[in-house]
């Protein structure tokens, strides 16, 4: 190989970011176009992780850097959202940590890319594609570092609205409340925004009915008035008992 392309892979492993997937889309915009990847393929400098992906050969890819690749370099409206957030701020103490699933959201009509759908990357990552809120909500997402890059993930508040978007069929009713119990320092002003924003009614009424059960102290701050919880019934959990304020069902066994 001559010295010019010895140097341009040179240059290329020094500025990768370690445990990183690069997009061929990527590297093409930095100058490194599909025939010459194929070479860098061959030579072992790089494995592909499919179809256009590649990472690092002997670099351990796991799920931030393919969520890094999506944001950043894909330009993909897709962050870690629900529970998963809410564990990496810190609120998951009193819940499960083995086989910790990963939950990505993005606006309906994203699509993630085959190769991050085919990746094993250690862990289960449940996707969906949503407009749980009608308009986007200033200061409702936040920043999490990763070895040496961030990622895009929601703040408290969005993530507990989200993570009941998913009550019962993927989130244990009580796993929520006892996560739920543990949201003291929520900001009640975004919390105020995005429950206006928000368009399903199971959702608020399920927020609304866990904060005020452990007597949160942003609760007070809301207005309810502004809220809106629309009307009828909504079955939670089946065989369960009716909460009369909020009119859904919860389960019976429970002491909330």
């Amino acid at each position: 190989m001559n010295t010019k392309r010895t140097s341009k892979i040179n240059q290329l492993i020094s500025q990768w970011k370690r445990g990183v997937v690069y997009t061929q889309s990527y590297l093409s915009r930095l100058g490194y176009y599909h025939d010459l990847i194929k070479i860098y393929k061959r030579n072992g400098w790089l494995d592909s992780i499919g179809t256009g992906a590649y990472k690092l050969s002997n670099d351990q890819v796991d799920v931030f850097g393919g969520i890094y690749a999506l944001q950043q370099q894909l330009h993909l409206p897709v962050h870690i959202g629900g529970r998963s957030a809410l564990v990496i701020k810190g609120y998951g103490h009193y819940s499960r940590v083995e086989g910790e699933t990963f939950y990505l959201f993005a606006p309906s009509g994203t699509r993630l890319p085959k190769w991050f759908k085919k990746y094993d990357c250690g862990v289960d990552v449940l996707f969906k594609a949503t407009n749980l809120f009608s308009h986007s909500v200033q200061g409702s997402f936040s920043q999490y570092k990763h070895k040496d890059f961030s990622i895009k993930i929601s703040a408290p508040e969005r993530a507990a609205i989200e993570m009941l978007y998913y009550v019962p069929s993927h989130q244990g009713f009580d796993e929520a409340m006892r996560i739920m119990e543990g949201l003291m320092t929520l900001r009640p002003i975004q919390v105020q925004q995005l429950l206006e924003n928000c368009q399903s009614v199971k959702v608020k009424r399920l927020f609304l009915f866990m904060s005020e059960k452990f007597e949160l102290p942003w609760v007070e701050k809301l207005k309810l008035d502004k809220i809106d919880t629309g009307s009828g019934k909504r079955v939670i959990v089946n065989n369960g008992v009716l909460d009369k304020k909020y009119l859904i069902t919860v389960p019976k066994e429970s002491s909330y």
